[in-house]
This record gives structure tokens, C-alpha cells and sequence, in this order.
């Protein structure tokens, strides 16, 4: 089972892509993750990515393409991916329905954290301190929430026209929002 979790930055993807991962035994591929070992590491592509980050801007679809290609190749990785903020466009997904084809695996299922700019300025207050990120900031996030919801509305209604995407509340708890993810992933699971 290959599985999307959406949401702008500081919805809370990456708290629920580890709860899944743990319930369900699956491999997060989280392209923030991925962007910031780029970075981490030091790498020619890590310091463009991280000029990218800071300015508020999206990494190019080229980049982050051949990121995910190198994960999904994987046969670790085969039908047991959560993917955790990609695709956020709708060229992003159409990539990704090729590349899963290419590889012989398909998404079963699009999940939506649905989140208010008030509610994502706080997590990112809060991330800020606890994870000492330093792409956030309250700025940066309003950029990028805005960024999001422009880029957003064409993969939704993509995933909305196959049937795969639910949409789930995410502004209620974290415990809260992990059950309502495993009763939608069981019902799919069968």
C-alpha cells in the first residue's frame, strides 16, 4: 500500500506519517527529509535547495523528482510508501503516477490534513523552538502556507476525480487525528 499525506507546511504530516509508519509498517519518504540531508550533507544540490528554502520558495519539480525516483527504486520500498508532502502540485503528481507505474506500484490513498493558517503558525512556533528548525519561521510559513494553498487546489481535484482522496481534520488532537487515519487506511486495507 502506497499512501499521500497533504497539508501545508506544519499541518502536522510528519507526526502522522511516523504514527503510520508504525501502525502499518510502511517507509515514510518525506521530501523535507530528504531536501534536508541535501543540505545537512553539504552537497552542491543541498546549498541550491537551501537558498530555495530560505528565499520561501518551492524546490523545483526536476529536483525533488529524481530524490523520489532514487527511493522508490527501491524494492525495500515497494507498495509500503507514505508519502509525506509530495506531490504539491499537479505536474508533481503526474510525475509520481509515472515514476509508481515505471516501478509497478499505484497510490491507494490521499490524505488531506486540513489545517488553518492561525492553527499552522503556532505548530510552527512550537516546532521552531522544540526542533530548532531553521526553515521556520513565522514568516517563512506564511509565505509558504500561501504558496500551498495556490498550488494545492489542482492536485486535490486531481485525487478528489480518482476517488482517493479524504479529507481529515487537522486541527483536532494528534491522537485524535491517528485514529480517524488508521479507520480510513483499514477500510482500504479491508
Amino acid at each position: 500500500m502506497n499512501l499521500v499525506i497533504f497539508g501545508p507546511p506544519g499541518a502536522g504530516k510528519g507526526t502522522q506519517s511516523k504514527f503510520i509508519v508504525n501502525e502499518f509498517n510502511l517507509y515514510q519518504l518525506s521530501t523535507g527529509d530528504l531536501l534536508r540531508n541535501e543540505i545537512k550533507n553539504k552537497t552542491e544540490l543541498g546549498l541550491k535547495i537551501s537558498s530555495i528554502i530560505n528565499s520561501g520558495e518551492l524546490v523545483s519539480d526536476e529536483i525533488v523528482g529524481s530524490l523520489i525516483e532514487k527511493f522508490i527504486s527501491n524494492e525495500k520500498y515497494q507498495n509500503k510508501i507514505i508519502f509525506d508532502g509530495y506531490p504539491r502540485t499537479l505536474s508533481q503528481a503526474q510525475n509520481l503516477d509515472k515514476l509508481l507505474k515505471k516501478y509497478h506500484q499505484k497510490i491507494d490513498m490521499v490524505l488531506k490534513l486540513s489545517v488553518s493558517l492561525e492553527s499552522v503558525k503556532k505548530r510552527i512556533r512550537e516546532r521552531q523552538i522544540q526542533e530548532k528548525r531553521t526553515d521556520d519561521n513565522e514568516d517563512i510559513a506564511i509565505k509558504r502556507f500561501k504558496n500551498y494553498e495556490k498550488s494545492s487546489e489542482q492536485v486535490l481535484d486531481y485525487y478528489k476525480q480518482t476517488n482517493l482522496l479524504k479529507v481529515v481534520n487537522g486541527e483536532s488532537g494528534i491522537a485524535e487525528i491517528s485514529i480517524e487515519i488508521s479507520e480510513l487506511i483499514k477500510s482500504i486495507k479491508g
